[in-house]
């Protein structure tokens, strides 16, 4: 058994699960999350608990079992809590600015980068080194992440870039000078 699959998830106040077929909905203070489940794991509201059980031990069920479990338990997170991820801008000149609903980054290009946010995100600019990406998708949060890190990767000879707030990059030695 699945050792994340079998642990059940509680319901806080406030949050309401709908099942309909295989398209679970979870409602909460924050918004509202849909998503369809495997049409073979089965989610078994009680009692403000839920659970998933899966009908078989083959290799399949076995690992759907702990992925649907965590996916149900981040839907019912992000609409009490929502997420969050920072992100580090580490260079001379790079900063960034909020624009509106977008951030601008200027990361070393001749050009300012310009991001929008997508439906159900928004960022943060608490100073010009640092963005945070909120939202209750933790998957949409992360994508995001990911996305404005792509702008401008952290390179291992000075450890320049936008990186994830405490990411550690690996530095690489620099090339050596010439013998005589």
């Amino acid at each position: 058994m699945s050792r994340i699959g079998r642990k059940p998830i509680q319901i806080p106040g406030g949050v309401n699960i709908d099942l309909a077929n295989s398209v679970i909905t979870v409602k909460g203070p924050k918004g509202t999350l849909s998503r369809e489940i495997h049409k073979d794991m089965k989610v078994v509201l009680a009692d403000s608990i839920i659970t998933i059980e899966r009908p078989s031990d083959n290799k399949l069920h076995r690992s759907l079992h702990g992925t649907t479990r965590s996916v149900i338990a981040n839907m019912v997170n992000g609409v009490t809590e929502g997420f969050a991820k920072s992100l580090e801008l580490v260079g001379v000149g790079y900063r960034a600015n909020k624009s509106g609903e977008k951030v601008v980054l200027n990361v070393g290009y001749s050009h300012p980068v310009e991001i929008a946010p997508e439906k159900g995100i928004e960022f943060e600019v608490p100073s010009n080194t640092r963005i945070v990406v909120k939202g209750i998708d933790k998957e949409l949060v992360g994508a995001t992440a990911a996305k404005i890190r792509s702008v401008r990767e952290p390179e291992p000879y000075k450890g320049k870039g936008i990186k994830y707030e405490g990411e550690r990059i690996l530095r690489k030695e620099g090339k050596a000078g010439k013998k005589k």
